[in-house]
């Protein structure tokens, strides 16, 4: 599989080094490598979801429990989370850090993901939701670190976009 394993660790190492002990997940191809790494580490709570708009009220309980949460889904996935994120997140001022795998983008080989992507971040800038790219590993760290202090701060949703440059390994031609 040409998902990078090795930039799927350094986002799961930023995740726990920025103090996050739960993640939310539905499988999806980019993510495996993350929910895998989240299930094998006994300092990690994973919950596995049917739908991804779950994984905002379960964000919400974590922070009342006191526990720094992650929501890892894709393009797809925060567009049908937008109800849970509207009506829980916001309307209740939660921190909410969400992970999503960006689909859909030059390169993208299945036709399934385009319409994703394409709508993503006008989304996201429409619920004036704050994001940001993670496109380089070098970059992961401050990142991650940066958009939960201020999730946490400003008791908002805030994205990070993982793009297809940080998580996908092109087969050599």
């Amino acid at each position: 599989m040409p998902v990078s394993e090795a930039n799927s660790r350094v986002v799961y190492e930023a995740l726990k080094a920025s103090g996050v002990r739960l993640v939310s997940a539905l499988p999806e191809t980019w993510l495996v490598h993350l929910i895998r790494l989240a299930e094998e580490d006994p300092e990690m709570i994973l919950v596995r979801l049917a739908k991804e708009e779950e994984g905002v009220g379960i964000s919400m309980g974590a922070y009342f429990a006191g526990v720094r949460s992650a929501l890892l889904m894709q393009n797809h996935g925060f567009l049908q989370a937008i109800n849970g994120i509207v009506s829980g997140a916001m309307l209740y001022r939660m921190p909410l850090l969400m992970l999503i795998s960006d689909r859909g983008h030059l390169g993208e080989k299945d036709p399934w993901q385009t319409e994703g992507g394409r709508y993503t971040r006008r989304v996201l800038d429409a619920l004036n939701i704050v994001h940001d790219e993670l496109s380089r590993p070098e970059d992961v760290g401050i990142k991650v670190n940066r958009a939960l202090a201020l999730s946490q701060a400003s008791l908002a949703p805030v994205a990070l976009l993982m793009t297809r440059s940080l998580l996908w390994e092109e087969p050599a031609p």
